[in-house]
C-alpha cells in the first residue's frame, strides 16, 4: 500500500524519482511499470502499479459498455492512461502532456493513495492543503467515521 507524502524534484526532461517506499511497495521482484493518467476534476496524475491498473480495467470490462458514465470515465481516464516504467535509478519519466495538465515543473509531491499514487505539483499541493480549514477537515473526519473509517 503507498502511504505517505514525498517532496521529489521534476528534471526539464519531466524525469522525478518514485519514492523509495513506493518502489519497497512494488518488491524487489515486481514488474516496475505504472500507469499514468490525469486525475478526474483534479490538477494531479493518479499513478498506478501495473497490477492494480489491470485489476481497475477488469472491473471496468465487467460494467455496461453501454452506460453513458461508463463511456466518459473510459473516455476521460482510461483513454489518458499512459505506460511508463521505472528506469534503474528508480525515476519515472511523465510525458508532457500530462505534466502540462498538473503543471508539473520543478517540484512534485507525491501522495500515497493505498492501491495508486497521485502526483502533484509543489504549489497546486500546497494551495489545496491551505484551502481546507479546521471545519472542513473536521467535517470530513465525521464523515469518514459515518462510513466505518
Amino acid at each position: 500500500m503507498f502511504r505517505g507524502h514525498f517532496e521529489h524534484a521534476i528534471d526539464d526532461k519531466g524525469r522525478t524519482s518514485l519514492p523509495a517506499r513506493f518502489r519497497e511497495v512494488l518488491g524487489p521482484a515486481s514488474d516496475f511499470r505504472l500507469v499514468v493518467t490525469p486525475a478526474l476534476g483534479d490538477p494531479c496524475l493518479d499513478v498506478y502499479p501495473m497490477k492494480a491498473w489491470e485489476e481497475l480495467e477488469a472491473k471496468l470490462a465487467g460494467l455496461n459498455a453501454f452506460d453513458p458514465q461508463v463511456i466518459e470515465f473510459r473516455r476521460f481516464y482510461v483513454s489518458a492512461a499512459v505506460e511508463c516504467e521505472l528506469d534503474k535509478q528508480g525515476r519515472i519519466l511523465i510525458p508532457p502532456s500530462q505534466r502540462e495538465h498538473a503543471g508539473l515543473t520543478k517540484t512534485v509531491m507525491w501522495l500515497g493513495h493505498g492501491q495508486k499514487a497521485e502526483l502533484w505539483s509543489k504549489e497546486q499541493w500546497e494551495a489545496l492543503a491551505k484551502q481546507k480549514n479546521a471545519v472542513e477537515l473536521r467535517d470530513l473526519r465525521a464523515a469518514m467515521g459515518r462510513l466505518g473509517l
